[in-house]
């Protein structure tokens, strides 16, 4: 599946949902926790399989300030899941750095440290940011920063005729990033559930039915081929886009 992936386009930036896991365990009779226990361990190959393609940035939603509200014992499951994740070698072997973004305050303070100790840990490494999205809603995300900017301006440190789509992103938990080229989301499901609302205005969507324990390589080059077979026009006409391809080359 490799060759047929054109290099010059693999997707600087790939989100992916990783939906299904607890339907993945259900489906073979087994409690929901051991779905997540399998999603943990697929984040670890498909880490792998995009930092050697050259995707720059990977961004995934583990998750959600909703996912709170779920049963107590697995949410506690996931949690103690986290404190187990992913071995170091991944990071250290992939020259992969690691990032969190999200309400960590909602957090355990464990789980705090050993997010806090990875991403220490890993700064150094500059091949690939891979981020997890924890304790995140992209509605409180844009909440957060509409209460930055208003204290600057209640400060006097900026008039509110200066902001603009800039301002938002730069007080945003992902301003260090690019937005997203493509968005995945595994599992059937056909929403973007609270995930990188601003973030993905003119990202490509991908979706599949196949729960996120299995999505594997051939998965990701069907993501990735679909991406590749759009013209991306950003509010642009088709003709306007191939003259700047044209004149590019």
């Amino acid at each position: 599946m490799t060759a047929e992936l054109d290099k010059t386009r693999i997707p600087q930036h790939i989100a992916i949902i990783m939906d299904g896991n607890g339907r993945w365990a259900m489906d073979r009779g087994l409690d929901r926790t051991f779905g997540h226990k399998a999603g943990l361990d697929n984040l670890e190959n498909v880490t792998t399989l995009c930092s050697n393609l050259g995707v720059k940035y990977l961004t995934v939603y583990a998750f959600s300030i909703e996912n709170f509200d779920r049963p107590a014992y697995e949410v506690e499951a996931l949690m103690g899941l986290v404190l187990s994740f992913i071995k170091m070698d991944l990071f250290h072997n992939n020259n992969v750095s690691f990032h969190v973004v999200g309400d960590r305050d909602r957090l355990p303070k464990s789980v705090q440290d050993k997010l806090r100790s990875m991403e220490e840990e890993t700064a150094m490494y500059d091949g690939m940011a891979m981020t997890i999205a924890m304790s995140y809603s992209s509605k409180q995300e844009l909440v957060n920063a509409t209460k930055l900017i208003a204290r600057k301006v209640q400060n006097g440190e900026m008039s509110a005729d200066d902001i603009n789509e800039e301002t938002i992103r730069q007080h945003l938990w992902t301003s260090w990033m690019p937005d997203p080229d493509l968005l995945i989301r595994t599992g059937g499901e056909v929403r973007i559930s609270n995930y990188l609302l601003w973030q993905c205005a003119y990202s490509e969507f991908y979706f599949c039915d196949t729960y996120w324990p299995d999505f594997n390589e051939e998965a990701l080059h069907k993501a990735i081929e679909s991406y590749q077979s759009r013209q991306r026009r950003f509010g642009k006409t088709e003709a306007q886009v191939e003259e700047e391809v044209k004149v590019k080359k």
